[in-house]
């Protein structure tokens, strides 16, 4: 495959999720009363506005650049995120609830995704589209799923802090900090020490059933059909 073509294939769907994924926090936010994120001018289908230096360029760089260059000089795994939605809790009726919900909002719209993208699977007989298509529901489907982990900043996370008692919930949301070096740490670092990949033993076990319900939902046929 060309490698432009690659690129296209591999980055394309990740801008879209993500922006998207942040647009959702943002609305529902709004729509809880919240206008943060909507006078912080994050309210924005631009992916410009939601780049992150090291989520969205950095590290997505480094792992575009050494698949393409290393064999089989293909792209199959991709990882990254958006500078996050500025929200004001404190802005909530209930601010744990609320915050829930606005993380909640950024997984339903990539499930949402993938089922508008799986609608439209069996109306292209484009090769090149067919993939598109794929690859959107693939992404929206990982990043959904991967958000859902419960670890705080994850969408997950934050949900388990609104759905704890209120003491718990304290301890739950104080793992905020180091959220991020937990999370690379279950997805780069175990699995190289160790050769105990947790996360993707979840996603690989989750991610055929989460296709086939897409598709299902779409009002695609699957029988005998395997992800």
């Amino acid at each position: 495959m060309n490698m432009f073509l690659e690129l296209a294939l591999a980055i394309v769907p990740v801008v879209l999720a993500i922006t998207l994924h942040e647009a959702a926090h943002g609305y529902a936010a709004l729509a809880l009363g919240d206008t943060t994120a909507k006078d912080a001018g994050r309210l924005s289908l631009n992916p410009i506005r939601h780049v992150d230096r090291m989520g969205t360029l950095i590290i997505p760089g480094i792992l575009l650049v050494t698949q393409l260059l290393l064999p089989p000089h293909r792209v199959s795994f991709m990882f990254g995120w958006a500078k996050p939605v500025p929200i004001g809790a404190w802005r909530f009726r209930n601010p744990r609830r609320g915050m829930a919900i606005v993380a909640v909002a950024g997984p339903a719209m990539n499930f949402f995704l993938a089922w508008l993208a799986a609608l439209a699977f069996s109306a292209v007989s484009n090769d090149i589209a067919g993939q598109f298509l794929f690859y959107f529901i693939l992404t929206n489907l990982v990043l959904g799923l991967f958000n859902l982990l419960p670890i705080p900043p994850l969408d997950g996370g934050r949900v388990v802090v609104g759905l704890l008692p209120l003491e718990l919930a304290r301890v739950w949301a104080g793992l905020e900090r180091y959220g991020i070096l937990i999370v690379l740490g279950l997805v780069f670092l175990l699995p190289r020490i160790t050769g105990y990949d947790p996360v993707g033993d979840v996603l690989g076990t989750v991610l055929p059933w989460a296709f086939q319900t897409i598709f299902m939902l779409a009002g695609h046929d699957l029988h005998g059909a395997r992800f």
